[in-house]
């Protein structure tokens, strides 16, 4: 067990440890490590006038040893309060009548702000168009009368351009997200109070990387205490502007990033966090948005924490080699959890929070009746069906398409098994840009006696199959079909029937109950959406 040294001890060190910065701060000699363990120790006096320390916690999955630090419970629900609010805190006298200027997605845009207000210093904020209305708010809030928000651009590097130029013209103090080095130091101190929570040392840290400031910070103060921690680099798979500037030996710029997390979505990885991190990362891995997903349905099951994608990414890193982390104490950051409200359900609704293997597929069958409950019967057993679309576009062929989740990779390979030894033609779509559109396309003109209903049915394996094989007449045939899984208790669906006459037709509505055994409502669509739904004119 580590024992700590009495409290005179640690004053008389840190006394000395001040008088030491005090001769050699301006020392150009001294190593970029040096250098940021210095700026540090100097934030850790300043940080704690604007916010207080946040918790390590336990995240309390089964079979691991997992540590989240919780910056989501930090006044801005992120962790970048600490460099802005170090880097301005050293503005000097001149400098702080001519305000500052800074560009931000969002969470250091925050900070600045939080900043800006405690310190009585103007700001202007610059934010790419695209940027979560939550973060916006929430910048507009914390810095009120000191704060001016201007959207500019679709992009970050848009929205810096703007912000470097109105620095050049006014004479403000441009205040950078992670590429300085007093905002690297500020994003340090979430590591001194790891280091102090007495949860240590850790075996392994997965740090996520954007523009690098808060992973540079991070690992060099963590390495400083406990040399042998392993760091992991973890970035989305396609953002890695740090792999590709190891891979260069210099920061280079990506031609495009994924923006799914969109706190790490930065083309180029800062030159002074690079400079840090070439020196104390062990390792970099990349992470799916799916895997991203998945750990944030982690947070909210083990913690009840919800995070922002960039701020599950250190996560994603772990859980991804969760063989590798057994038996280690492992630490994570949960960096943020500034998401907008209605991203959460897009979340849930498209990947099904990464708990399932899933496969998006397209079957050949004859387009006649009988043909879609037969493939539904025969061939999906064990899987659910998460996402079913379809439109008659053909009267020989029909090509519907289904996303299936099983438990197992051995679940989906047993249905293209089934799916070869019954003789279906069938292609993988997982990467089909008009299926994740939802584009489905639907002949009119094709269509005979078409009856198109609205079915809301009580979400468990099998329901639909169930509902078709119940109520669909030997003679009706499906030409339309639209369903995703919401992940609620109801699903919902709009399918589309055709028939032989008008006659069957009209006993085929007659004879449908309002509610039944195994749904709750199921009503026919009225006339204009139906039109609409084949191309009619209004």
């Amino acid at each position: 067990m580590r024992h700590w040294p009495p409290a005179d001890a640690i004053s008389l060190a840190r006394a000395i440890v001040w008088h030491s910065l005090a001769r050699v701060e301006t020392d150009d000699a001294l190593s970029p490590n040096r250098r940021l363990r210095q700026e540090i120790l100097l934030a850790r006096e300043r940080v704690y006038h604007f916010a207080s320390l946040t918790p390590v916690e336990p995240l309390g999955a089964p079979g691991l040893d997992v540590w989240v630090k919780r910056e989501d419970l930090s006044p801005i629900k992120a962790y970048k309060w600490r460099g802005a609010s170090n880097r301005m805190a050293a503005l000097t006298p001149d400098e702080r009548p001519r305000g500052v200027v800074t560009a931000s997605a969002g969470n250091h845009a925050q900070g600045v702000a939080l900043a800006a207000a405690k310190l009585g210093i103007d700001a202007r904020i610059y934010m790419p168009g695209s940027t979560p209305r939550v973060k916006v708010e929430a910048v507009r809030r914390l810095g009120g009368e000191r704060v001016k928000v201007i959207l500019s651009g679709d992009s970050y590097d848009e929205a810096m351009a703007a912000a470097l130029a109105d620095g050049r013209e006014t004479g403000a103090t441009y205040i950078h997200a992670y590429d300085d080095l007093r905002v690297m130091a500020g994003q340090g101190t979430l590591a001194d109070e790891v280091v102090l929570s007495g949860h240590g040392p850790f075996d392994i840290a997965y740090l996520q990387i954007g523009g690098g400031g808060m992973a540079a910070g991070v690992s060099e103060w963590l390495k400083t205490y406990w040399p042998e921690i392993e760091i992991v680099g973890v970035e989305g798979i396609d953002q890695a502007c740090m792999g590709a500037a190891a891979a260069a030996g210099e920061p280079v710029t990506l031609e495009k990033v994924d923006l799914f997390c969109d706190g790490t979505a930065v083309r180029k990885i800062g030159s002074q966090p690079f400079e840090i991190l070439r020196t104390r990362l062990d390792r970099l891995i990349t992470v799916t948005n799916d895997e991203v997903v998945g750990a944030i349905r982690s947070l909210w099951e083990n913690l009840r924490c919800i995070a922002e994608p960039s701020g599950a990414m250190g996560l994603a890193g772990a859980l991804k080699e969760r063989p590798r982390i057994e038996g280690k104490r492992v630490l994570v950051v949960l960096c943020g959890a500034n998401i907008d409200f209605l991203k959460l359900g897009q979340l849930a609704v498209g990947q099904e929070a990464g708990r399932s293997l899933s496969r998006t597929l397209s079957v050949r069958i004859p387009e006649r009746p009988g043909s879609m409950l037969r493939l539904l019967n025969s061939v999906f057993t064990g899987a659910s069906i998460v996402d079913f679309q379809y439109g008659k576009t053909d009267d020989s062929d029909a090509w519907p398409v289904f996303t299936l989740q099983t438990e197992s990779e051995s679940g989906l390979d047993e249905i293209a098994a089934r799916l070869e030894d019954q003789g279906y033609d069938w292609k993988e779509r997982d990467h089909a840009v008009d299926i994740r559109f939802r584009a489905i396309p639907l002949r009119g003109d094709l269509l005979q006696h078409p009856a198109f209903l609205r079915l809301d049915f009580y979400e468990r394996e099998g329901a639909l199959r169930d509902f078709l094989r119940a109520h669909l007449p030997q003679s009706g045939n499906l030409c339309y079909f639209n369903y995703r899984s919401s992940g609620e208790r109801v699903g919902r669906a709009l399918i589309g029937i055709e028939f032989p006459s008008p006659e069957a037709r009209t006993a085929f509505l007659g004879s449908l109950t309002p509610s039944g055994d195994g749904y709750r409502l199921c009503e026919p669509l009225d006339p204009e959406t139906a039109g609409r739904l084949m191309g009619r004119k209004a």
